[in-house]
C-alpha cells in the first residue's frame, strides 16, 4: 500500500495500515464505550441527548469503515483462518461469558442463547456474516440499492435474532457503501469547506439531540425491533420512513465525522490498531461496575456531573484498553493462531486465489 499523501517521513505507516482509518477507529471506539456507559443514564436529560447523538452515527461509522477494510475479502484459506481466529473465537468467548454474567446477576437469559447475541457479541456476528457475503455484494449490479431495500423491508417481518440478523440486515447499507469507498473518496472529505460544514453539522446535531431527544423513542436507534413491535409501534410506511431517516442521518453524520478525523499518523493511530480489545473488554468493566458495585445507581442522584464523570472515565478506560500491554496479554485469547485447526497452506494441491484488487 502506498504511503498516505499526508504522512511525513517520520510518521510512515506500517505495511498494510492506513493511519487515517486507524485514527477513525480510535475515535469511534471512544464513542462506543461512552455510549454503552451512558446507557445506564438515558432517563436523565443530561445523558439522553449525548447518548442519542452518539447512537445516531457511531455504529454506522464503524460499519462503514469495516466494509472498506473488508472489501478485498474473497474467501481465501488465509482470510478464512483470520475470520475464525478474530471473529468466531472472540464471539464465542465473549457471548458465552457475558451471558453467564448476566444470568448470575439477573437470572436472564433462561435458557442460554449463545447464538442469539444479547449485547456486544452482535457486532462480531455481524462482521462474520458481512465478511462471508462480501463477494456477493461485489458481484451485484446494484449492491447499494439492494442493501437499502433490505434494510427498509426487514423491519416489516419477524426475523429471528440468530446471529443478530435484524441488526445485521438493518446496518447492511453502511457496510456495502464502505465496500465501495476508495482512498480518494476519503481524501475528498479533507476539503476545508467540507470540514467546516461537518463541524457545524455535528455541533448542530448535538444541540438538536440535547434539546429534543426527550420526546423520541430511543429504541429506533437499536435497529432490531419490527416496526409494529413495542415500543416502536409504527405502521409499515411510518416504520420505513423512520428507518430511511436513520439511514440518511447516519450516513451524513458518518461522513461529517470522517472529514474531521486527522490524516497523519499519531498516537491515536497506534491505539486505533487495537480497537478489538477495547470493544471486547469494556463490557466486562461496565457489568462489574453496574451489578457488583452499583456504581451507576450511586451516581444517578448527581445528575450532569455524574454524566461528565462517566464520560471521562469511559474515555480513559477505552484508551487504556487499546494499549500494547493489554493487546499483549489478551492477543493469545482473542486472536489465537489455531494452527492445529486448519490445514497447511497449499496442502490441497490447488493454488490459492489472489485477493481482489480495489
Amino acid at each position: 500500500m502506498s504511503q498516505h499523501p499526508s504522512s511525513s517521513p517520520t510518521t510512515r505507516e506500517p505495511a498494510g495500515r492506513v493511519a487515517y482509518l486507524d485514527n477513525a477507529r480510535y475515535w469511534v471506539m471512544l464513542l462506543v464505550v461512552i455510549g454503552h456507559s451512558l446507557t445506564q443514564f438515558t432517563q436523565m436529560d443530561s445523558a439522553r441527548g449525548v447518548y442519542t447523538w452518539i447512537y445516531a452515527f457511531h455504529m454506522p461509522l464503524f460499519v462503514l469503515v469495516s466494509g472498506f477494510l473488508a472489501r478485498n475479502y474473497t474467501g481465501t484459506p488465509r482470510q478464512v483462518r483470520r475470520v475464525v481466529s478474530t471473529l468466531v473465537v472472540p464471539y464465542l468467548i465473549v457471548e458465552i461469558s457475558l451471558q453467564m454474567i448476566f444470568r448470575h446477576y439477573t437470572g436472564e437469559p433462561t435458557p442460554y442463547m449463545f447464538l442469539s447475541p444479547q449485547w456486544l457479541g452482535w457486532f462480531l456476528a455481524a462482521l462474520f456474516v458481512w465478511r462471508l457475503t462480501t463477494p456477493i455484494w461485489r458481484s451485484l449490479r446494484y449492491p447499494i440499492a439492494t442493501s437499502l431495500a433490505i434494510s427498509l423491508l426487514v423491519g416489516l417481518i419477524e426475523v429471528p435474532n440468530v446471529l443478530a440478523l435484524p441488526k445485521i440486515l438493518g446496518f447492511l447499507p453502511f457496510y456495502v457503501i464502505g465496500m465501495h469507498m476508495t482512498r480518494e473518496r476519503f481524501e475528498r472529505l479533507a476539503d476545508v469547506r467540507i470540514r467546516v460544514a461537518s463541524a457545524l453539522l455535528l455541533t448542530g446535531a448535538f444541540v438538536y439531540c440535547y434539546l429534543f431527544s426527550s420526546q423520541w423513542t430511543l429504541d429506533w436507534l437499536l435497529w432490531k425491533q419490527r416496526y409494529d413491535e413495542p415500543p416502536l409501534e409504527a405502521a409499515p410506511l411510518e416504520g420505513m420512513l423512520q428507518r430511511g431517516e436513520l439511514l440518511a442521518v447516519g450516513l451524513v453524520m458518518t461522513f461529517a465525522a470522517l472529514s474531521l478525523v486527522p490524516r497523519r499518523r499519531s498516537w491515536t493511530s497506534r491505539l486505533g490498531e487495537r480497537t478489538l480489545y477495547a470493544y471486547l473488554l469494556h463490557g466486562y468493566i461496565i457489568l462489574v461496575l453496574r451489578y457488583q458495585f452499583g456504581v451507576f445507581d450511586a451516581l444517578q442522584p448527581y445528575g450532569a456531573p455524574a454524566v461528565v464523570l462517566t464520560m471521562v472515565v469511559a474515555t480513559v478506560a477505552a484508551t487504556v484498553l487499546m494499549t500494547s500491554v493489554v493487546a499483549m496479554v489478551f492477543r493469545p485469547i482473542f486472536e489465537p493462531r489455531l494452527t492445529w485447526l486448519f490445514a497447511r497452506e497449499g496442502s490441497s494441491g490447488e493454488p490459492e486465489p489472489q485477493p481482489h484488487k480495489a
